[in-house]
C-alpha cells in the first residue's frame, strides 16, 4: 500500500509542481484604445488572478473619470496592444469595482499568459470602447 501511494504521489508531482496561481495586471487608460481615445480622462486597473491547475481566472477591475456609465466590459483575446480583438469574457456587471471569474479553455489560458488579451470599458460617447488595457503578468 505504501509503494502504491508513493507511486501516486511520484507521478502527481509534476502536476502539483506546474500548478501555480498567476498574478497579472493591466492599466488601462484612453491611449491604449485602437484607435487612441482623446475626449476622454478615462483610467482604471484590474487586477487578475490565474490558477494554472484549475483554468480559473479571477479579477477585480476599478475605473473612473469616463465620459458616461459603462454599458460594456468585457475581456478580450487573442490580440497585440495594437489590434482589436472578439470579445472573450464579458463582464455581466459595470459599477466599478468588477468582480467576476470564468474558466479558461487551454487556448484562452495560452493566450492571456502570452499578453494576448486586454480589459475593455464601452461608453455610449466611445462605443468601440474608452479604456483599455493589455494584461501582464506581474511576476516578470
Amino acid at each position: 500500500m505504501r509503494r502504491v501511494i508513493a507511486t501516486l504521489l511520484a507521478l502527481a508531482a509534476p502536476v502539483f509542481a506546474h500548478a501555480a496561481i498567476v498574478p497579472l495586471s493591466a492599466t488601462l487608460s484612453p491611449g491604449a484604445e485602437v484607435p487612441p481615445v482623446r475626449n476622454s480622462s478615462g483610467h482604471g486597473e484590474a487586477a487578475l488572478a490565474l490558477d494554472t491547475a484549475s483554468r480559473r481566472l479571477t479579477w477585480h477591475v476599478t475605473y473612473g473619470g469616463l465620459t458616461g456609465d459603462a454599458f460594456m466590459g468585457h475581456l478580450h483575446g487573442p490580440a497585440t496592444e495594437t489590434a482589436a480583438a472578439p470579445i472573450t469574457v464579458p463582464f455581466p456587471l459595470l459599477a466599478s469595482p468588477i468582480d467576476g471569474a470564468a474558466t479558461l479553455s487551454d487556448s484562452q489560458m495560452a493566450d492571456l499568459l502570452a499578453g494576448r488579451w486586454y480589459v475593455n470599458i464601452h461608453t455610449r460617447a466611445n462605443e468601440a470602447g474608452e479604456i483599455r488595457g493589455q494584461i501582464r503578468r506581474r511576476d516578470q
